[in-house]
């Protein structure tokens, strides 16, 4: 089974939003939030609905299922 990943990436290059402008926003480091978008590490789901909600997006946006 793939280990999950997201689209944080994806939606702040969408939106032009740059990764400093969303760390600080949610209240975590660059390195944190660099971390999140590379997909070394994955927020929690608490906080996925943060960012989605900054963002303006549904949380299922920032989200890549299995089969795509």
């Amino acid at each position: 089974m793939e280990s999950p990943t997201n689209r944080i990436k994806e939606v702040l290059t969408e939106k032009g939003i740059k990764q400093t402008w969303l760390a600080g926003k949610i209240g975590k480091s660059f390195t944190i939030v660099n971390s999140y978008v590379c997909n070394r590490r994955q927020p929690s789901l608490e906080l996925l609905f943060q960012i989605a909600e900054i963002l303006q997006v549904n949380p299922k946006e920032l989200i890549n299922t299995p089969d795509e």
